[in-house]
């Protein structure tokens, strides 16, 4: 069993620095893929609608694996799962930056929500394990690690697409850098332990109501994760009316400020506990939401969706934290039930945003997402997990 003693502190950062760049690479291959939709959509002249039900396939391939990526994990272990599929996420990429028409892209994204669930949870078992051996809460940075990466794939698309990279060269170039990336670090990834033996049935069956529950407070913050990810940029044109060159200023003033509240959420985590810091988070994403609609100004919109960025920081990793923790299921079936969960909102959560627009006012979609920081507050005060 992984234990702190077993580890010198010179082997435990490396362990921990393995692991953050296994998120790296996947928050890398997401990103990629996103930093290349409008010029994939403009290629095989895909319309808006069309578009969303594409959108669509990812979560539908998360969600028939959900059970059997939990399995998996859980039977071989996070460790060999992720050697596996994280080769296989970017090679998926490739596939996607090859898609001829709008059929082939809905099959190459089915299996790319199918491996991307399987990534996630077995990465993110090994972000419990490591925490097992630091015996305190490390997970946050594991997801900073996954913001940066964020970043980096959105520059590294900007620049492909001003020196004229095609899209499956600018694929390949990613799955170099991530086989790069497991060659390294691949050794360095944690032993888990095996399912026990009376862990057989489905995770569909009778689930932990616990668990449920970690997974609808993963979703909501992760709604509001996605929300602030693929239409920040619109509110700003749109309801804000900034100037063409300061747009970008939402995304990167609420990106800024998700990376540095999960770098250094660890510490408040350890100072303050998960509930207060889960609390405040969702106080945070409806102040700064709420904000934003009642005060539709460049500079307050600025700061609410810097608060907003702080608000979802840490829920999510605090969640898996937590639910890799469950004494009564295997960490790799508990996390896929919760990250399976979660990541729905995170891919749910655009469209939504826009179908309300449609019918009413952006302002109006970003009214109601703010309540989804108060349904949190509340999920959480009212659970006992979260006390520590």
């Amino acid at each position: 069993m992984n234990n702190s003693s077993e580890y010198t502190t010179q082997q435990k950062n490396r362990i921990r620095i393995a692991v953050s760049l296994f998120f790296f690479s996947q928050g890398l291959a997401f990103s990629s893929w996103a930093s290349r939709i409008p010029t994939i959509k403009s290629a095989l002249g895909i319309s808006e609608g069309q578009l969303g039900t594409l959108l669509l396939m990812m979560p539908i391939g998360q969600l028939c694996t959900m059970a059997l990526s939990g399995k998996l994990v859980a039977k071989y272990g996070s460790k060999n799962v992720l050697k596996i599929v994280v080769l296989i996420y970017p090679l998926i990429l490739c596939f996607i930056g090859l898609a001829q028409n709008f059929y082939q892209l809905g099959a190459v994204l089915f299996l790319f929500g199918v491996i991307g669930n399987m990534c996630n949870i077995s990465v993110n078992t090994q972000g419990v394990e490591v925490e097992k051996i630091y015996g305190k809460s490390i997970m946050s940075s594991f997801h900073g690690a996954w913001s940066i990466a964020g970043f980096t794939g959105a520059l590294i698309g900007l620049l492909m697409m001003n020196i004229h990279i095609s899209t499956f060269y600018h694929f390949v170039i990613i799955y170099a850098i991530i086989v790069l990336n497991w060659f390294l670090n691949k050794k360095y990834l944690v032993e888990s332990l095996p399912a026990p033996k009376q862990e057989k049935k489905s995770i569909f069956s009778k689930p932990d109501t616990t668990l449920v529950q970690l997974g609808v407070i993963g979703f909501l913050s992760m709604a509001t994760e996605g929300a602030m990810f693929d239409w920040s940029g619109v509110y700003f044109q749109d309801i804000v009316k900034a100037p063409q060159n300061l747009v970008i200023l939402g995304y990167a003033s609420f990106m800024v400020m998700m990376a540095t509240g999960r770098f250094v959420g660890d510490y408040f985590i350890s100072r303050f506990g998960k509930q207060r810091i889960m609390q405040i988070s969702g106080l945070l994403m409806f102040s700064g939401l709420m904000l934003s609609v009642f005060v539709p100004q460049l500079i307050v919109c600025t700061l609410a969706f810097m608060m907003v960025g702080l608000g979802v920081a840490c829920n999510v990793p605090t969640v898996y934290s937590v639910a890799g923790k469950n004494k009564k299921v295997n960490p790799g079936v508990a996390l896929a039930m919760v990250s399976s969960i979660s990541f729905l909102g995170f891919l749910m959560g655009p469209p939504l945003i826009g179908y309300i627009a449609e019918m009413f006012d952006l302002r109006y979609s970003y009214g109601l997402f703010a309540c989804f920081g108060l349904i949190m507050v509340f999920m959480v005060g009212r659970m006992k997990i979260f006390k520590d």
